[in-house]
């Protein structure tokens, strides 16, 4: 197990990098120029050269490249080239909102995926499961930003339970606020993905049916049900894991665009509005730190899947 994780933690850190590498470049490549946008319109070329000096973006690619990614391996994400505050503090605030926006979402898809997957399942061929697969498949088309309008003219326009967007300004000092704040787009965020992931769910339960010792457990006088609970619970969660896994990845998606939707002060709509101002240090730090998120993600995923799979320990 532990040759395991340390050749999964390389593989991390060599993901890590190459996406570092890919961001930087990326950015490099997109039009607009920060050292102009900070003179103004008026700003004289001799005035946008010393910005961009000042700056540090008159090295070249790969000296700024290095210089980038050995702060960043000593902690620091570096500073702001509009303001000048550090990436770290302005990500860490930001968090504050986005992180319990991505747990809550999470569970509202489990929440949504597993009993109605595992219940579509047991009741295949009848019209409740046929209903919640179909129900499912739609759900999973539907666009999150048109899923969030709905939901906020459903309760917050014409049954006024919940704030239509916003974020307290007392933040979580006020959590009662703050998590009412929440609700609305992590149900919106929770909705689409736990559809999607009812499907794979609901494939997972059909496998495990079919399996021998779900239909030993039946032969012994255990309903199918009981047999499934008992028996093929352990390898539906495999599948939920990896999954999860791959889900997150649309949940951090997901938060980008309902932070913009609902306007709440996560790191999504800082990095929309950071890629308008190209303020290049704070994008780049963005997308690195969320990068390493979903990385880190399936890292743990895989740990997890090998430490539970006993298929994989003997492989």
């Amino acid at each position: 197990m532990i040759r395991y994780a340390l050749t999964r933690l390389v593989l991390l850190a060599v993901g890590l990098l190459v996406a570092s590498a890919l961001i930087f470049t990326v950015l490099r490549v997109l039009p607009g120029d920060v050292a102009q946008m900070i003179a103004g319109t008026q700003g004289s070329p001799d005035q946008v050269g010393r910005i961009r000096e000042q700056l540090g973006l008159d090295r070249p690619l790969i000296g700024q490249y290095l210089a980038w990614i050995g702060g960043v391996a000593r902690g620091d994400l570096g500073a702001s080239l509009l303001t000048g505050s550090p990436v770290a503090d302005q990500l860490w605030e930001k968090a504050r909102v986005t992180v319990p926006l991505g747990i809550l979402s999470m569970l509202v898809a489990l929440l949504i995926a597993v009993p109605f997957g595992v219940l579509s399942a047991l009741r295949r061929g009848r019209a409740d499961g046929t209903a919640l697969s179909v129900v499912s498949q739609g759900l999973a088309a539907v666009p999150v930003v048109w899923a969030g309008m709905m939901l906020v003219v459903l309760f917050a326009v014409v049954l006024g339970w919940l704030p239509a967007q916003g974020f307290p300004r007392s933040g979580w000092r006020t959590p009662d606020l703050a998590l009412r704040s929440l609700i609305l787009p992590a149900l919106t965020i929770g909705i689409v993905e736990g559809a999607m992931l009812l499907r794979f769910v609901r494939s997972a339960t059909l496998q495990a049916i079919g399996q021998d010792f779900v239909r030993t457990g039946a032969a012994k006088g255990l309903t199918r049900t009981q047999a499934l609970i008992r028996h093929g619970l352990p390898s539906v969660g495999l599948s939920i894991v990896t999954v999860m896994g791959l889900q997150v990845a649309g949940i951090v998606v997901g938060a980008v665009v309902i932070e913009l939707v609902f306007n709440l002060p996560g790191i999504g709509r800082m990095l929309a509005t950071d890629v308008g101002s190209r303020d290049l240090v704070m994008v780049q730090g963005e997308l690195l730190v969320l990068t390493g998120f979903v990385l880190m993600i399936g890292f743990v995923v895989d740990l997890v899947h090998h430490a539970i799979d006993p298929r994989q320990r003997e492989a």
